[in-house]
């Protein structure tokens, strides 16, 4: 048995071997050769900017300086989110703009390790304080047009890095919505106000657990809010957020959140 496992590893790294030198690994980012696939060249890497500390304890947005340790910010305080605490890897620009895109349009599904991976290491806290994970879902119309759904690919992932149950299928998106580009905060509110739905089939799996939310760019939130009240309308204990990429202004402009 073990000269089997032996063997069918030697396979298998022999497979890797033979389709990277077919198809070289390449940079997500500028499309340089690098040593592993989905990953960074060191130019790129450079210039990716990671969301550290200090920032909001519950919304995740980033100080401008350090405000104290668990500083909460104004905003959170006058309006709070329904959600616990939401926790973002990176900001959305420049190459972790177009590792978005490669994912969301591109079908480039093997990113999603590399994400999910940036994803833990800036969420740690939301995930351990988690008990299942869940993805935002697409529409079924949207969910057709482009094949699969980015976020429920990360929340996928992030179970198998995690060992946290990822629960596919427990809240649905009734309402197809406009495209956020380009909406004010109120609007972006309205657009998704009413558009998910947990079945009441799917309520027992969720009563009384922590949920962790997964999506794949946070801007104001307005989302990820209105799925959390979804959520929390089924007697889910608690919900918090976990995205791959925040807009680093709720006034920036982007094609993809």
């Amino acid at each position: 048995m073990h000269f089997r496992h032996r063997l069918l590893a030697v396979c298998q790294s022999a497979g890797l071997g033979l389709m990277q030198l077919v198809y070289p690994p390449v940079c997500s980012g500028c499309g340089k050769m690098v040593g592993r696939p989905a990953g960074l060249c060191p130019e790129c890497w450079a210039t990716v900017r990671f969301i550290e500390r200090p920032f909001c304890e519950i919304t995740g947005v980033p100080f401008d300086h350090d405000r104290g340790e668990g500083y909460v910010s104004p905003q959170a305080i006058a309006n709070p989110p329904p959600y616990a605490r939401a926790r973002a890897a990176v900001f959305h620009d420049g190459v972790a703009r177009k590792i978005v895109h490669g994912l969301k349009y591109s079908d480039r599904a093997d990113l999603a390790t590399m994400m999910a991976e940036w994803m833990i290491r800036a969420g740690r806290d939301v995930l351990e304080d988690s008990d299942v994970i869940v993805a935002v879902p697409l529409h079924r119309a949207r969910l057709f047009s482009r094949r699969y759904n980015q976020s429920a690919e990360l929340a996928r992932t992030l179970a198998r890095l995690s060992g946290k149950p990822f629960l596919p299928g427990v809240m649905r998106r009734v309402r197809a919505t406009r495209q956020q580009v380009g909406l004010g905060l109120r609007a972006r509110q309205d657009n998704v106000r009413g558009a998910f739905l947990v079945p009441p089939e799917q309520a027992q799996r969720l009563i009384g657990r922590k949920v962790l939310l997964v999506d794949d760019v946070l801007t104001t939130g307005s989302t990820v809010e209105a799925a959390t009240r979804a959520l929390l309308r089924r007697g889910v204990a608690q919900v918090n957020v976990l995205a791959f990429a925040r807009v680093a202004s709720q006034g920036e402009e982007t094609l993809y959140a």
